[in-house]
């Protein structure tokens, strides 16, 4: 058996490896590079003798920390990463929020004063990119994050993009950016990305004015409830979420292979 690198892959693909025994594949890897420089691995088709030397592969070629996902109700995959060098470094949980009122007690929520609402359609795009990036600072497993304009542009206005439910806090009159909240409308169901709050505009009860006036959206059209996915150790976050009515349906762990250091 031997593995071979598979043709360029687009950004942000970083590369694909396959392991070949003889004329068949025994499996595949791929790599990508987020804006954190948190390159993340996905594994396919893998015989079981194959998930060592493709991470092995890997590993070799881009020389930096690995980063793996796994639901948390496969126990098979989690058994079988951990012995490969593989440790969680961190765990996250699935929740569905209720969007009525009558369940979340948000009928009433209205803005802070000094700070007015504009959909992310009307935001300037470079002010609103860093913002998005000044915020993931705080985002447990985000941190470090930096856009480029080109991939914030194509993660934002992707098919998902919906105008009525990607917010943006303003502050008046100085029209700083100060926050923000943006559900993605995926044909699964809502799922809420990102809500979060610049440090001077946190405790004022702005991300429940501003889920109030997303939720009444999704409500009108008929959507009863919110994905939103939490890492296990933001506690405010879970005591919001959770204190709206959310309950947890699952979770994933985040998964880690350091990069070896080499000894000259």
């Amino acid at each position: 058996m031997h593995v071979v690198r598979a043709p360029p892959l687009p950004p942000p693909w970083r590369g694909e490896w396959r392991l070949r025994d003889d004329e068949h594949i025994a499996g595949t890897v791929k790599s990508l590079v987020r804006p954190d420089n948190r390159c993340f691995i996905f594994f396919d088709s893998c015989r079981a003798d194959a998930y060592q030397p493709l991470l092995a592969a890997v590993a070799e070629s881009v020389d930096c920390d690995l980063y793996l996902c796994v639901d948390e109700a496969d126990s098979g995959q989690l058994a079988l990463y951990l012995p490969l060098g593989l440790a969680v470094s961190r765990r996250e949980g699935t929740y569905l929020v209720p969007t009525s009122p009558d369940v979340t007690g948000l009928g009433e929520a209205g803005l802070p004063a000094g700070l007015a609402v504009i959909s992310a359609e009307d935001a300037d795009e470079d002010r609103l990119r860093l913002l998005d990036d000044a915020l993931r600072q705080d985002v447990p497993g985000a941190d470090g994050w930096r856009w480029d304009a080109a991939g914030f542009h194509e993660e934002t206005f992707s098919p998902a993009f919906d105008p009525a439910t990607y917010l943006v806090a303003v502050a008046q009159p100085s029209g700083e950016y100060a926050g923000l909240l943006r559900v993605w409308n995926n044909p699964e169901g809502p799922l809420l990305g990102l809500i979060a709050a610049l440090p001077g505009y946190r405790r004022r009860g702005l991300a429940r004015a501003l889920i109030a006036q997303a939720f009444a959206v999704l409500r009108e059209r008929g959507k009863t409830e919110v994905t939103a996915e939490i890492d296990d150790a933001n506690v405010a976050s879970i005591s919001l979420f959770t204190g709206l009515g959310a309950r947890r349906t699952g979770g994933s762990s985040e998964l880690i292979r350091r990069r070896i250091q080499h000894r000259r």
